[in-house]
C-alpha cells in the first residue's frame, strides 16, 4: 500500500513537471571527443551557464523551451538531451518498472514512432540492445494500457527518441530533443569521398580563430564541408537552419509558434553578404561539383569561390586570413610513401604563397606532417570518428619573425 501511494505521488509530480516546457532540468549536450572546449564556449555565448564538462559533452540546467534554441544554434553538438528521470535499477525488471513511473501519455502521442538508444556499463545485462528493448517495452506497454494502442517503434531516430545511460545500478533517462544527430545538417546531399563531419569542420574553424572577418582559403576542399561551415559562421546563420525535423517537434506540448519566433529571430540576426571572401579548390572536378551542390542546398553557393585546380594554384585574395588543408593521411585513402611528396609541396606552398596567413593542416599522420618542413606554433587534438588527429598551426609571417 505504501509502495502504491509513493508511486502515485511520484507520477503526479512527474506529470506536473513534464507538461511544462518551461520547467528546468539537467540538459546533457553531447559532442565528439575533442570538441568539448568549443562546445562549452558556444553554450556560454548563448548565455547558458555550464554546470559540468566531461569527455564527450557538457551539462547545463535549462528547459525544453531552451532546447529549441540549443538545437538551432549549436555548431559542434551532437544531441541535446533533456533529463526525465534519474533512478536506481539493479535488474531489467527494475528498469522496466522505473520507466513505467513516467506519465508517458503527457509526452508521447500513441500514433508516434519511438526509438530508444542505450549505453550500458552494468553487470545486470550483457548488451545495450536488451536495455533499449526493455525501455521500449515499458513505454509502449504503458501507452497501450492508457490508449488501447501500441505506438510503432524501431531504430529510426526520425521522431521520438529516448536515451538511456545505465552505469552499474544508476540510470539516467533522457528525451533526445534533437532526434537525429545535429551533425546531420541536411545540406550535404553529395558526400563525395571520405567527407568530414559537419560538427568536426565547425570545431576546426572555431579552433582556427575564423569568425568571418578574415578571408578563408580551403584547398583540397573535397565535398566542401569546411567552406560551407565557414560561410554559415561568417553569415551568422544557424547551422541547423535547413533542417526541417527535430525530436522536440514530436513531443506533446510542442509550441510551434515559439519555434517560428526563434527561427525568425535567427534570420534577422543573419547577414546577407560576406565581409571577406571564401575560396575553395580541388583538383578533382567531381569534388567541386559535389561541393557546389552541397553549398547550393545550404544556401551559400553564390558566396563561395570554387575552383578546379591543384592546391598550389588556388587563387588568393588581397585579404589575409585563414587557410586550412585537409590532405589524405594514409589511413583511409593513401599510402605514406605516396603522400610524402604532397606534404612537402604543402610546406613549399605555405612558404611561397601564404605569407600573412594563419595556415593549418588537419591530419592524423604526424610522420607525414614532419615532411612539411615548418615549425608548428600550435597542435590541437581532434578525433575524426575514432581516428586521433591534430590541427597543426603554422604562422606564416610577412618578413622575418624577429622583425615582426
Amino acid at each position: 500500500m505504501y509502495f502504491l501511494t509513493y508511486m502515485n505521488i511520484l507520477i503526479i509530480l512527474l506529470r506536473v513537471i513534464l507538461m511544462d516546457f518551461k520547467h528546468k532540468s539537467t540538459i546533457l549536450i553531447t559532442c565528439a571527443k575533442g570538441l568539448v572546449p568549443y562546445l562549452k564556449n558556444e553554450v556560454e555565448r548563448l548565455s547558458f551557464c555550464v554546470d559540468s564538462c566531461h569527455a564527450t559533452g557538457v551539462t547545463i540546467t535549462a528547459s525544453l523551451h531552451d532546447a529549441l534554441t540549443l538545437n538551432l544554434f549549436l555548431r559542434t553538438a551532437y544531441n541535446v538531451l533533456y533529463l526525465l528521470r534519474k533512478f536506481s535499477a539493479a535488474t531489467p525488471e527494475e528498469l522496466y518498472r522505473e520507466v513505467s513511473c513516467i506519465p508517458w501519455e503527457d509526452i508521447i502521442d500513441p500514433d508516434e514512432y519511438i526509438s530508444v538508444v542505450s549505453q550500458t556499463d552494468t553487470p545486470a545485462i550483457r548488451n545495450s540492445v536488451f536495455a533499449s528493448q526493455t525501455v521500449k517495452d515499458s513505454i509502449v506497454d504503458y501507452l497501450c494500457k492508457k490508449h488501447g494502442k501500441r505506438p510503432n517503434s524501431g531504430p529510426s531516430r526520425s521522431n521520438i527518441v529516448i536515451n538511456l545511460y545505465w552505469k552499474e545500478n544508476r540510470c539516467w533517462l533522457y528525451l533526445n530533443t534533437s532526434g537525429q544527430k545535429l551533425s546531420d545538417r541536411n545540406y550535404r546531399k553529395n558526400p563525395f569521398i571520405a567527407p568530414m563531419q559537419e560538427t568536426l569542420a565547425a570545431g576546426i574553424l572555431l579552433a582556427s580563430g575564423y569568425d568571418g572577418s578574415q578571408a578563408f582559403i580551403n584547398p583540397m576542399c573535397g565535398s566542401g564541408t569546411l567552406a560551407i561551415e565557414a560561410a554559415l559562421i561568417a553569415l551568422n546563420r544557424p547551422p541547423a537552419g535547413v533542417r526541417i525535423n527535430f525530436g522536440f517537434m514530436h513531443l506533446k506540448g510542442f509550441d510551434k509558434q515559439a519555434w517560428h519566433t526563434i527561427r525568425r529571430t535567427a534570420q534577422k540576426l543573419s547577414k546577407k553578404t560576406l565581409i571577406a571572401p571564401i575560396v575553395a579548390s580541388d583538383i578533382d572536378a567531381k569534388a567541386i561539383e559535389a561541393a557546389r551542390k552541397n553549398a547550393m542546398t545550404a544556401g551559400v553557393e553564390q558566396l563561395i569561390q570554387f575552383h578546379v585546380c591543384d592546391f598550389i594554384q588556388t587563387p588568393f585574395t588581397s585579404q589575409k586570413g585563414v587557410i586550412i588543408l585537409n590532405p589524405e593521411y594514409g589511413i583511409r585513402m593513401g599510402e605514406d610513401r605516396e603522400l610524402e611528396a604532397t606534404y612537402q609541396r604543402i610546406g613549399d606552398f605555405f612558404k611561397q604563397k601564404c605569407a600573412g596567413f594563419n595556415a593549418f593542416i588537419f591530419t592524423a599522420n604526424m610522420n607525414l606532417a614532419k615532411k612539411v618542413g615548418l615549425k608548428t606554433s600550435q597542435r590541437l587534438q581532434f578525433f575524426n570518428a575514432q581516428i586521433e588527429c591534430r590541427l597543426l598551426k603554422y604562422e606564416m609571417y610577412q618578413g622575418s619573425k624577429r622583425i615582426r
